[in-house]
């Protein structure tokens, strides 16, 4: 007979038993659920880890459960009790750091770390450097030669994999996907992370505390906002304490989960500052790690402006979002997304934000009329908007910061009480010795890289922000997929067909695939066809009725190569456009969806009906 204990939960600790689905006598099979723990964060079920007999159930609705506590007692199975007891003392060593595998693959602690966008010698991780527009994608669909990825059967593999030595060096989104998924499929995987949190910059410093703080600037502007249709609230009151730790537990509830997929998959993490001393081998703070195939994921950190003061009060992006105080007044430096997100966070909180942009418009890159809306409503909100303004000069003094301005239009020079500077980010590629692999790096630190993400060195492969603009957390993932599975012997490339941008502001900004800029540089040919929301009754209802959904359609094939959509909740509606566009779909086929009433998902589907000439819900001349 056999104890069957909880495995593993993360850092969940007294997760309370909500069901349990065998009785004593029931036959169970390998995997089949035993009882279901419900932490605050999740719902899971524990599973049988072998066939057999229930002789007792150890554990009754409502008991509260930890990882080791004994749930289950199973007779029987394909094994022999003192065999499955040893498995079990082996995964338990194999989780906690304690043991070594027989192929030398070292088991570790959950140490993980995110990674930061300082300048230390060895960064990990990717994170989504959101001021970067994506490259514009290959629209011509017809000439694509495209793998088919369909059967996710041993049919896909090219060759067995020569070694099964996995190192990847990072674990923002990108490297713990390819690490995730090349344990998935077989392979011997080692994570190289220099911080104390899985994650990267991503989870730990950039998209998802920003995401959370966003949502809190939401709820402010959507109380003012209220006042219009007659529901007035007083002003907050802001405890900075109490919303930077629910920041932060946001960040832990996400890293500690990661924490425990790693364990479940033997994935060992080492932590550590790593160089690369030749092309099959890395050194971690004096340990040598040697591999056979190598995926380098070491994102990208801030850009700064040149001959700036060493002042606490000048901060990049993770400084923001430490949210240390709420200054009075707040220069943001660069007009991206990056800087429009923090500028929205501080503003809702209190300060009196002002923005210098090098270009002559905000989010460069971005279709004018897109930024427009967002434009009109921050210009309200903040203290000034300079464009086609640069930083002249900046000196730290006693009562604040003083800045001047070059531009034809600049203002006289200001003081300021901190300064946000969101210029752009680089990659780490010059920060790795890659050198000593044989890896080359060119002058903006990014490693160049094929379809199927393999580096000039045919055993190591490069994803995510080193590997250069779009820097996306969501590009990198994909990209760690291709990567992983390459490396397992299957037959994939990376050829998106779009991959989205999104300003997480207010109102949101969202695009993918071909732009009008873009379009009218290149002399491709394009229709457009815009639905604006003053005529979708889901955005009236909202009172937010500034907003446009716009689709880029090809004059001959009538597919989609692009869109743009401004409003609330942007982000999450491009996501049907980039599908349309992945299936290679018309405007016809997206009128035709049927969307549900009323919702601001159906401003796609007018969109495309204002391109066939079928929209009801306006007057738009016939096309056929």
């Amino acid at each position: 007979m056999a104890e069957v204990k909880v495995p593993d939960i993360g850092d969940f600790d007294e997760v309370p038993v909500i069901e349990i689905h065998v009785s004593e006598g029931d036959e169970v099979e390998v995997e089949q659920p035993l009882v279901t723990l419900e932490s605050d964060k999740a719902t899971m079920d524990v599973p049988s880890p072998e066939a057999g007999t229930v002789k007792e159930v150890l554990v009754s609705v409502n008991d509260k459960v930890s990882e080791g506590t004994p749930i289950v007692v199973l007779e029987g199975g394909e094994e022999d009790s003192d065999e499955g007891s040893d498995a079990a003392e082996e995964d338990d060593e194999g989780s906690d750091g304690s043991g070594e595998d027989e192929e030398g693959s070292d088991a570790t602690e959950e140490d993980e770390a995110p990674r930061g966008e300082d300048e230390e010698p060895v960064p990990s991780g990717e994170d989504s450097a959101e001021d970067e527009e994506p490259d514009s994608p290959d629209t011509d669909t017809e000439s694509r030669d495209r793998p088919d990825t369909s059967d996710n059967s041993d049919a896909r593999r090219e060759e067995e994999p020569e070694g099964k030595r996995v190192v990847v060096l990072g674990s923002g989104p990108g490297g713990y996907t390819a690490a995730f998924r090349a344990a998935d499929l077989g392979l011997e995987v080692t994570l190289v992370e220099r911080h104390e949190r899985i994650g990267g910059v991503c989870l730990n410093v950039g998209c998802i505390p920003s995401k959370a703080l966003l949502h809190a600037a939401n709820v402010v502007a959507e109380a003012e906002d209220a006042a219009e249709f007659g529901l007035s609230f007083p002003d907050p009151e802001i405890d900075l304490d109490k919303l930077r730790s629910w920041k932060e537990d946001v960040v832990s509830k996400l890293t500690g989960g990661l924490d425990g997929l790693a364990k479940k998959r033997k994935v060992t993490i080492t932590r550590g500052e790593a160089k690369f001393t030749s092309e099959n081998e890395l050194e971690v703070d004096g340990e040598t790690i040697e591999f056979d195939h190598a995926i380098i994921a070491a994102g990208s950190r801030a850009a700064m402006l040149p001959d700036l003061p060493e002042d606490e009060r000048i901060v990049d992006s993770t400084g923001a979002l430490e949210l240390p105080d709420v200054p009075d007044s707040l220069l943001v430096v660069g007009g991206g997304i990056i800087g429009l997100e923090m500028a929205s966070v501080y503003e809702a909180l209190g300060s009196k934000v002002t923005v210098v942009e090098m270009t002559d418009q905000l989010i460069p890159g971005c279709d004018p009329d897109l930024v427009k809306p967002l434009a009109k409503r921050v210009a309200d909100r903040y203290e000034a908007i300079h464009l086609d303004t640069k930083v002249a000069s900046v000196e730290a003094g006693d009562d604040g910061i003083e800045v001047s301005f070059q531009g034809e239009d600049a203002p006289d020079p200001q003081t300021f009480d901190r300064i946000l500077v969101a210029v752009g980010r680089r990659a780490n590629g010059d920060l790795l010795e890659i050198e000593a692999a044989g890896v080359e790096v060119n002058e903006r630190g990014e490693i160049e890289v094929g379809p199927d993400r393999r580096t000039n060195v045919s055993h190591i492969y490069a994803i995510g922000d080193v590997t250069g603009a779009p820097m996306l957390a969501h590009k990198a993932t994909h990209e760690g997929k291709v990567a992983a599975e390459r490396i397992a012997g299957h037959d994939v490339v990376f050829e998106p067909r779009a991959i989205p941008s999104v300003a997480y502001t207010d109102p949101e900004v969202a695009w993918c695939g071909l732009t009008e800029t873009e379009a009218k540089e290149h002399g491709t040919e394009y229709e457009t066809a815009v639905f604006p929301w003053q005529a979708s009754g889901r955005a009236l209802s909202l009172g937010r009725p500034e907003g446009m959904t716009k689709l880029l359609v090809d004059p001959e094939s009538r597919q989609i190569i692009g869109a743009g959509i401004v409003g609330p909740n942007a982000g999450d509606l491009i996501a049907e456009v980039c599908l349309a566009m992945e299936m290679s779909a018309d405007a016809e086929d997206i009128g035709l969806t049927i969307h549900p009433h009323p919702t601001l998902s159906e401003t796609v589907a007018f969109a495309a009906e204002m391109a066939e000439g079928t929209i009801t819900d306006l007057y738009a001349p016939r096309k056929g």
